[in-house]
């Protein structure tokens, strides 16, 4: 029997046995790199003659692997062997699914310092980040196990005389999963197997910026018990492999996180109905974010100084919760700012894949640079420079922590997201105005309210438009089942990852009568 979840806890890299571990995973890791991974469809390993080379971010000269890429062909055979498969999967007791899950996990746990080593050369992820990754990785195992275990059997309905009424949640089909690179472990393992432990079948189709992470976690589920066609691992280009997934007869659903641009086009190709194909496909969207910090005059500084600082730099600030706006009423600004910047100023960068624990890496590619960057031209036209343009090391992508004061609240780096190292700081007269900056965006994930007044605190909880609020602590970091994650308007569909109703997305309710 599965005992009761409880979210795993991280380490303290400042002390000697983690760092230790940390530096000697990294240096197994770094033994193994530009190792050539596989396809896998309907339990065979498929290569060919295209590849990607996923590249590290923090040394563009340095190759982690070489992963088979897939086209056309080999999407559309997936989907079909995933269909067929799906019939005896389905029919598999949700415990027993459940108990590859709770399997997973323990291998997580024993091999927790080489997962976060390989977040460390294939998207340049700090250490705790890379730790804290494959701690919700395992996390999502754990806890989506267990809510197998209570969502399957029969549920009950209100009695009625001479029949016998109950209502079970069965399997859809084959689930299209396309994650993203910025969790590369703890995502895509949380949409997978939240459709695996449900009693579908998955084709999977990572981001081509982390394909190696995800074909480790191919392997973890594979030794956990997984049977053969039952995930499908097919990298490969959105344009052929993931339109292919989406728009398939035999597709049932698509999961999918990444920006609002993709989710939006994979809602449009997946409401329409394809030659063949017998049901109307869901979709669950996580998109984009441009997330807040609101600061009023009555609040503990340091601390939001601190929340701001965590929140917006953690891991680049490639984070879709990430905070990239901090409003701060006009008493308390200048105070916020300067903490701020006194803060950021001590943030390190550096390859997180040597012996230095560096709070931030470099960003994903060199799109990624150039965007960011240019988003930085721009802020110097829309705002002030307080912090910027420090001294960062060649041969990867790397920027440093940038913070912009004295932004329009309607000004391109207060409303795009830049998905970078940038904070926009915005002064707003009164809470009621603050409110209404933090409102006035087309998204909607996150956001978080640092005040002493309780009356202010309870108007945030109504009038705070984001999927995930949090009063005075910063606005990233949920934990599964602590935090459920998901957000309003263009942020998604507000499905709540790691929630207590997140499995049932990927279930159909029957109502089954008996007549005695």
């Amino acid at each position: 029997m599965l005992t009761q979840y409880r979210p795993e806890p991280y380490v303290d890299f400042t002390e000697d046995e983690p760092r230790r571990r940390m530096v000697a995973a990294l240096k197994d890791v770094g033994g193994q790199l530009g190792a050539s991974y596989p396809l896998w469809v309907d339990g065979e390993a498929v290569t060919g003659s295209n590849w990607i080379n996923s590249v590290s971010p923090a040394a563009t000269d340095r190759v982690v692997g070489k992963v088979a890429k897939a086209d056309v062909g080999a999407a559309d055979r997936a989907v079909r062997a995933a269909a067929e498969r799906f019939k005896s999967w389905s029919r598999v007791h949700p415990e027993e699914r459940a108990m590859v899950l709770a399997k997973a996990a323990s291998i997580m746990r024993e091999r927790v310092y080489e997962l976060s080593a390989w977040m460390c050369y294939e998207v340049s992820k700090p250490w705790l980040e890379s730790y804290a990754d494959v701690c919700e990785a395992i996390d999502f195992c754990d806890f989506y196990a267990r809510e197998m275990t209570r969502l399957q059997g029969r549920h009950p309905t209100t009695p009625f005389c001479g029949e016998d009424n109950s209502v079970e949640y069965v399997a859809l089909g084959v689930i299209g999963v396309i994650p993203p690179w910025n969790f590369p472990l703890a995502i895509c393992m949380g949409m997978t197997v939240a459709a695996l432990v449900a009693g579908n079948t998955v084709v999977l189709k990572p981001s081509s910026d982390s394909p190696v992470i995800a074909a480790k976690m191919f392997e973890i589920l594979t030794e956990a018990g997984l049977p053969p066609g039952v995930l499908n691992f097919v990298p490969g280009s959105g344009g052929e492999v993931g339109e292919t997934i989406v728009d398939h007869p035999l597709t049932r659903m698509i999961a999918f996180t990444g920006s609002k641009e993709v989710g939006l086009r994979i809602n449009e190709r997946a409401a329409k109905v394809s030659e063949g194909q017998i049901w109307i496909k869901r979709v669950i969207l996580e998109m984009g974010g441009k997330d807040g910090i609101l600061v009023d005059e009555t609040a503990d500084i340091a601390s939001a100084a601190c929340g701001a600082v965590a929140a917006a730099f953690g891991f680049q600030g490639q984070k879709c919760s990430a905070c990239s706006r901090l409003v701060a009423h006009g008493r308390v600004y200048d105070e916020l700012v300067e903490r701020v910047v006194d803060w950021a100023g001590k943030i390190t960068v550096g390859d997180t894949t040597g012996d230095t624990d560096y709070s931030m890496g470099a960003v994903i590619n060199k799109a990624a640079f150039d965007s960011i960057t240019g988003y930085i031209k721009v802020g110097k036209g829309e705002g002030r420079i307080v912090l910027g343009g420090g001294a960062v090391p060649s041969g990867g992508h790397f920027i440093p922590p940038t913070v912009i004061a004295d932004v329009d609240p309607l000004g391109r780096i207060a409303q795009e997201e830049i998905f970078g190292p940038v904070l926009a700081v915005i002064k707003a007269k009164d809470f009621d105005e603050g409110l209404r900056i933090m409102n006035d965006t087309q998204y909607g994930l996150t956001g978080a309210l640092y005040s002493r007044d309780r009356d202010r605190l309870h108007r945030a909880r109504a009038e705070f438009h984001v999927g995930n609020l949090y009063l005075n602590r910063k606005c990233t970091g949920a934990l599964v089942d602590v935090q459920p994650f998901g957000g309003f308007n263009m942020s998604g569909t507000n499905s709540k990852a790691g929630g207590r109703d997140y499995i049932q997305m990927f279930l159909q309710g029957k109502s089954i009568t008996e007549r005695l």
